[in-house]
C-alpha cells in the first residue's frame, strides 16, 4: 500500500494481490447487530473463490518484458482513481481499516478492498462499516448535497458546447467557490494521479519496439493531461501488439445518476493469436447481422464502421472500476459514439479468466439449476461465443434515437440505459449467433448447448446483485419464461423448449431495440421495473447456490512477480 504526495495531490495505490489478511478469528454476534461482524463478512468474502492468473510470458524480448512491467505499475493506479470516483470518503475508510489489526478490522479490509468500498455490491450496496449510510447513487462524481434535479437544471440550461462537456464521460461536476456548478475535466481533478500515470506510459512507449503499442502510449499519455481522448482511441482501436493493454476512463455504470461519467480502470494482457485468429471471422459477419436484425429496415445501419477488431488475451492484472467484486470476463470498447462511427469498437475476450468462470462457477451452478438432461449440453465452446458475440452486438442495432431527435440510445434513456443495454446484448447475441448457425458459419451442434449453456449462465449473472448485467439478465429470464421457451419442472430445476425458444429470443431482441430507437426513457424505465425483478421460482434456485461461488477473485501473481522485479534494486 502506498500513498504519493505530488503538488498536493495525495492518492492511493492499491497493491491488491499483495495485500495479506490475517484470518479472521471466530467471533460471537452482538445480538441485534445492524452491521456483519467478522465470521459474516468472511463469508461474504468466500463468496469469490480465489483463482491464480497466470500468463506465460517468457517468449516476450527483454524490452518488451519491461514495457510490460512499466504498464502493470501504471495499472495499479487505477484503483486510487477509482476509489476517489466511487466515494469522497474512501481514502480515509481505508486509512482507517488499515490501522485495525483486529479480525473485524481485517475482514471489513478484505471486504472494502474485493468492493471497493464499505458497501457490498452483490448485496443491494448493503453498508459494512458504521456511519457511511445508503451508497450515494451519484458517487463522487457530482458536489455532495446537490441532487439530481438540480443538476439536471442547470445542465439543460448551458449552451450546446457547455451542456456537451457538462454531460460528457471525462469531466466531474463541482461548485465554484460562489456556490455554482461547474464542470471540472478529468485533467484537472485528478492532475496530480494523471501526471504520474502518464509519465510510465510514456516509459513503457519508450521501451517497447512494437510501433502500434508505442502509438497508442503516447497517445494515451497525452490524452490524461490534455483531456481529449479521441486520437488515444483511435490508436487503441489500430493496436497490433502482443501486449494489450486498455487503461484510462471506461465504463459508466457508477454513474447512478446519468450514466455519463466514466470510471478509470485498466486490463493489462498478452494477446493470443491462435485463439484470435479463430474469431476474427466472426467479425466479418457483422454487417450481415445487421442486416437481418427483426427490427424495421430504417432502424438498421446500412454501413456499419469498420470490421470490429477482435482480441482474445490472457489478463495479466485488473484494475479500477475492472476490478471490483464480479470480474470482468470481456468488453467492447471503446464507448464514445463518435470512435464507434468512425472506426468501430474492438471486442476484447478474458479467455484465462472465462475458463475460471466455466470451472468454479457455472459447471456446478448447472448440476443444481438445469434439469438432468441439458446438463451435458453445457460446455465452455458455447459460453466463450456467447460472450464474444454479447460483445459484437453491443456495437449493432440502434445507438441513436429514431425520429429526428438526434440523441444517442444512452443520454436518452439515462439510467435505463446500462440494464437494457446488457439485456439487448445478451439476447441479440443469442439470436445472431443462431443466425449463424443457420448460415453455416458456425457448426449446428453448437446449438443446443448455446441455449442450455445461456440458460445455466442466466442464474450465475442473476447473483451479481442489482447490477445492470443482473436486472438485464432478470428481464430476459422472465421473457423467455413467458414465451414458454424455458420451463420449470416440479423439482424445480429449468430446461429448454428447443421448439419456442428461436422465436421467443427473437421477439425479444426485437422488443428492447425497438425501445431503444424510440428513446423513451419512461417505457424503458417500466420494462425493468415489470421484468427485472427475481421470481419466487428463480429464488428458490438461487437459494439453493449458496455454497457454489458467485465468481472468482483472481489474484494476479503473475503480474505481482515482474513488478517484484522491477522493485528489485
Amino acid at each position: 500500500m502506498t500513498l504519493i504526495t505530488r503538488a498536493g495531490a495525495s492518492f492511493l495505490v492499491l497493491a491488491l494481490a499483495t495485500v495479506t489478511y490475517a484470518a479472521p478469528a471466530p467471533e460471537t454476534p452482538p445480538p441485534a447487530a445492524p452491521l456483519p461482524d467478522a465470521v459474516g463478512l468472511t463469508k461474504v468474502s468466500a463468496r469469490l473463490a480465489p483463482v491464480d492468473l497466470t500468463v506465460d510470458v517468457g517468449a516476450l524480448p527483454a524490452g518488451e518484458r519491461a514495457a510490460l512491467t512499466e504498464l502493470l505499475a501504471a495499472a495499479k493506479m487505477m484503483d486510487g482513481l477509482f476509489l476517489r470516483q466511487a466515494w469522497a470518503g474512501n481514502d480515509t475508510a481505508l486509512f482507517e481499516l488499515m490501522r485495525d489489526r483486529s479480525p473485524l478490522g481485517q475482514a471489513r479490509l478484505r471486504a472494502f478492498i474485493q468492493n471497493k468500498g464499505p458497501w457490498l455490491r452483490l448485496d443491494g450496496d448493503r453498508p459494512f462499516l458504521p456511519g457511511v449510510g445508503p451508497k450515494p447513487p451519484q458517487a463522487n462524481f457530482y458536489p455532495a448535497g446537490a441532487t439530481k434535479a438540480e443538476v439536471e437544471t442547470w445542465m439543460h440550461a448551458l449552451p450546446a458546447p457547455a451542456r456537451t462537456s457538462a454531460e460528457g464521460f471525462f469531466t466531474t461536476i463541482r461548485r465554484a467557490p460562489d456556490g455554482k456548478l461547474q464542470a471540472i475535466p478529468y485533467s484537472v481533478d485528478y492532475q496530480g494521479e494523471l501526471e504520474l500515470v502518464a509519465a510510465r506510459l510514456r516509459e513503457a512507449a519508450r521501451l517497447t519496439q512494437q510501433p502500434t503499442l508505442r502509438a497508442f502510449l503516447e497517445a494515451r499519455a497525452a490524452a490524461f493531461l490534455s483531456n481529449d481522448y479521441y486520437a488515444s482511441d483511435v490508436a487503441w482501436m489500430k493496436l497490433d501488439a502482443n501486449i494489450e493493454p486498455t487503461i484510462g476512463p471506461y465504463e459508466t455504470y457508477e454513474d447512478g445518476w446519468f450514466g455519463f461519467k466514466a470510471a478509470f480502470e485498466a486490463f493489462i494482457c498478452v494477446r493470443d493469436d491462435a485463439e484470435t485468429a479463430k474469431l476474427t471471422k466472426l467479425a466479418t459477419e457483422l454487417q450481415d447481422i445487421e442486416n437481418n436484425l427483426p427490427i424495421d429496415a430504417k432502424l438498421r445501419n446500412p454501413k456499419l464502421g469498420a470490421a470490429a477488431p477482435i482480441r482474445v488475451v490472457n489478463q495479466l492484472l485488473g484494475a479500477g472500476d475492472a476490478n471490483k467484486t464480479v470480474s470482468t470476463a470481456a468488453f467492447n470498447l471503446p464507448n464514445d459514439e463518435r470512435i464507434i462511427k468512425a472506426v468501430g469498437s474492438k471486442r476484447t475476450m478474458l479467455k484465462n479468466v472465462q475458463r475460471a468462470k466455466f470451472d468454479k462457477v457455472l459447471i456446478p451452478i448447472s448440476k443444481i439449476a438445469l434439469a438432468p438432461r441439458d446438463r451435458a449440453a453445457v460446455s465452455f465452446d458455447a459460453f466463450f461465443t456467447h460472450i464474444l458475440m454479447h460483445e459484437l452486438m453491443h456495437g449493432l442495432g440502434p445507438h441513436e434515437t429514431a425520429g429526428g431527435k438526434s440523441m444517442t440510445v444512452r443520454a436518452a434513456l439515462q439510467q435505463s440505459y446500462g440494464a437494457l443495454e446488457e439485456a439487448k446484448a445478451d439476447i441479440a447475441g443469442l439470436f445472431a449467433l443462431q443466425f449463424l448457425i443457420d448460415k453455416g458459419v458456425l457448426d449446428r451442434a453448437l446449438e443446443k448447448s448455446v441455449y442450455v449453456t445461456f440458460l445455466a449462465s442466466s442464474f450465475r449473472t442473476l447473483r451479481f446483485g442489482g447490477d445492470a448485467h443482473a436486472v438485464g439478465m432478470a428481464v430476459q429470464l422472465n421473457a423467455l419464461l413467458d414465451a414458454g421457451a424455458v420451463r420449470i419442472a416440479k423439482d424445480g430445476t429449468f430446461s429448454v423448449d428447443a421448439s419456442k425458444i428461436k422465436e421467443a429470443v427473437r421477439a425479444l431482441t426485437a422488443e428492447i431495440m425497438n425501445v431503444q430507437s424510440a428513446g423513451d426513457g419512461a417505457k424503458a424505465a417500466e420494462l425493468l421495473r415489470v421484468r427485472g425483478v427475481i421470481r419466487p421460482e428463480v429464488k428458490a434456485v438461487l437459494e439453493r447456490l449458496t455454497k457454489v461461488p458467485i465468481d472468482i477473485e483472481p489474484r494476479f501473481v503473475t503480474a505481482e512477480k515482474l513488478l517484484q522485479e522491477r522493485r528489485a534494486p
